[in-house]
């Protein structure tokens, strides 16, 4: 079976509740199973949460702000840095704060050692505050505790589903290769790398279903990391550092920015050389997690939304902007500022 072949497999598992584990098959399961113990050892656990961004930013810009949600594990929440201006959601918030020149509010859900079904409740708590966007990063915790790949993507697709139905723009970072990890050593390693892989793909064909966009992430913990592993990754050599945060808050921007309908009118549309262009789903899904950065969504040609293989998609490789310095958020009164409107206007 090809890789677009597996990819649609486990996607379809997930959807009908199908077991998914022959995609690795029992004995690398029982392998994975021993050793991510010894990795988890490795790794160990700080003994203090990361900052919570939540708050606004973007100080004396102007209104209506933009509402930004953020869901899902460690990576999400930032583990390991002690200050606010140095997490994944203030970096993320100040740069879209900067490149859209709007106030930003934004709200953090995400939790350390959070699962695919830790989402339910992260997206009962984030659906009340009616956010434009909400950012999604989720997988390594389901891989390095063994969930069956079938149930964390199917659990990843209902939580896309319901802030779809909602009207909530979805923005989907997928798991990263964790084959790239330092404390992760072989045979775990490899097994990872294919697990980690193939959750990815199918993590992004559910997410296209379910009417979501994603972003392949294995440059945060692949080629990026490993030449510069003391630069960009933490103190435990698994999570990322300050700066490794900053490149993953630089790979989301674009994709928020393009979910709120924030773009320039110079990129509105795939360009060929840059390799951009639309795929059936399943081929869509594995090239883009061979190529780290990747942006996918659902598009229609000839005015349909599906071919003959399925979902038709459109991939693009967004222009990063230079790196945002994160900024710690306003203490400002949430009654004394307005938060509504449209995103895309103005």
């Amino acid at each position: 079976m090809g890789k677009a072949g597996a990819a649609r497999k486990l996607a379809s598992a997930a959807a009908y509740g199908g077991g998914g584990l022959s995609l690795l098959g029992g004995a690398l399961y029982g392998v994975l199973r021993v050793e991510a113990k010894v990795a988890r050892k490795a790794i160990g656990r700080l003994d203090r949460d990361p900052p919570d961004s939540t708050g606004w930013y973007g100080r004396g810009r102007p209104g209506p702000a933009i509402k930004l949600a953020l869901l899902g594990d460690s990576s999400a929440a930032g583990y390991g840095v002690d200050r606010v201006e140095e997490t994944p959601g203030a970096m993320l918030a100040s740069g879209l704060a900067e490149r859209a020149d709007r106030r930003v509010h934004l709200r953090e859900f995400a939790k350390v050692g959070a699962r695919s079904s830790d989402l339910a409740g992260q997206v009962d708590r984030t659906l009340p505050i009616e956010p434009h966007v909400a950012v999604i990063l989720i997988g390594v915790n389901d891989v390095t505790h063994q969930v069956l790949p079938s149930a964390s993507v199917r659990q990843l697709s209902e939580a896309v589903r319901r802030l779809r139905e909602a009207g909530v723009a979805v923005v989907v970072g997928t798991c990263p290769d964790l084959g790239t990890i330092k404390p992760i050593a072989p045979p775990l390693k490899q097994v990872a790398r294919t697990w980690s892989r193939r959750l990815a793909a199918a993590q992004t064909i559910a997410v296209l279903e379910a009417g979501g966009r994603t972003v392949s992430l294995g440059s945060i913990l692949g080629p990026e990391f490993a030449a510069a592993p003391a630069l960009l990754f933490g103190p435990d050599q698994f999570h990322p550092s300050a700066d490794g945060y900053r490149s993953l808050a630089a790979v989301l921007l674009p994709s928020t920015m393009a979910a709120l309908d924030l773009v320039p009118d110079d990129e509105a549309q795939p360009e060929a050389f840059r390799g951009e262009g639309v795929l059936p789903v399943a081929a869509a899904a594995v090239q883009a997690v061979n190529n780290p950065g990747t942006e996918l969504d659902g598009t229609e040609v000839g005015g349909a939304r599906r071919g003959v293989r399925g979902l038709w998609v459109e991939l693009r490789h967004r222009r990063r902007h230079p790196p945002t310095e994160g900024e710690a958020p306003d203490d400002e009164d949430e009654e004394r500022v307005e938060a509504g409107g449209a995103a895309g206007s103005a």
